[in-house]
């Protein structure tokens, strides 16, 4: 089912920043998708990775699975439907935005909304990065990178993303709470997560780069 992290979406008061931030600091390149209030970030040859819209707080706005094909992403449609959650078939607007063959949406038990994707457009030029790199970031079959999420209920949180998701476990770390990893393809893991009692969100994102 789901083969990569495709991309990310984020909500920021402060989202005009990234617009120096993401090239001067991260690295990457500024996608000029027409909209004043967002910031639209490329990595390497796809359309865009990460996007930083206007909004009243810091949040995680959408999280954007690659599914690989269109097959992939009809089994991860049923295998969501068959756990009990409401998926919405998206649209041809919302596909054209996000850039991508096709996508299905739907909301998990946390709230987090989850975009089901296959077919991520490439960009029409080679990546140029926003500063001197000693090389590039490290996507291909790996994708975007790995995101860490804070959950109110491990166990929930882990029957949901391995059973109905699909995702492989990878390992635990013991820090005081539990900090558990998954994978989906060759990385170590895509994604991972902790429960604190009442408290949903995300940790962090991580990119790597080559150097």
């Amino acid at each position: 089912m789901i083969q990569s992290l495709a991309y990310v979406g984020f909500t920021s008061p402060a989202a005009h920043e990234w617009a120096t931030f993401g090239p001067d600091v991260l690295g990457a390149q500024i996608v000029d998708r027409g909209g004043a209030d967002d910031v639209v970030l490329r990595i390497d040859e796809a359309a865009w990775r990460v996007a930083v819209h206007a909004g009243e707080q810091n949040d995680l706005s959408y999280i954007g699975w690659d599914c690989g094909d269109a097959d992939g992403l009809a089994e991860a449609v049923n295998s969501v439907r068959a756990a009990g959650h409401d998926v919405e078939d998206g649209k041809a607007e919302m596909a054209t935005e996000r850039d991508v063959a096709g996508l299905a949406v739907f909301t998990d038990p946390f709230g987090f909304r989850h975009e089901l994707t296959h077919g991520l457009a490439k960009a029409d030029d080679a990546f140029a990065a926003g500063r001197p790199m000693d090389g590039g970031f490290v996507t291909g079959p790996g994708g975007l990178g790995h995101l860490v999420l804070l959950v109110p209920d491990l166990d929930e949180a882990t029957t949901f993303f391995q059973n109905t998701l699909g995702f492989g476990h990878s390992d635990d770390v013991e820090v005081g709470m539990t900090i558990r990893f998954l994978h989906c393809n060759p990385r170590h893991h895509t994604l991972a997560f902790t429960a604190v009692p009442g408290i949903v969100g995300v940790h962090h994102l991580m990119l790597e780069v080559e150097s």
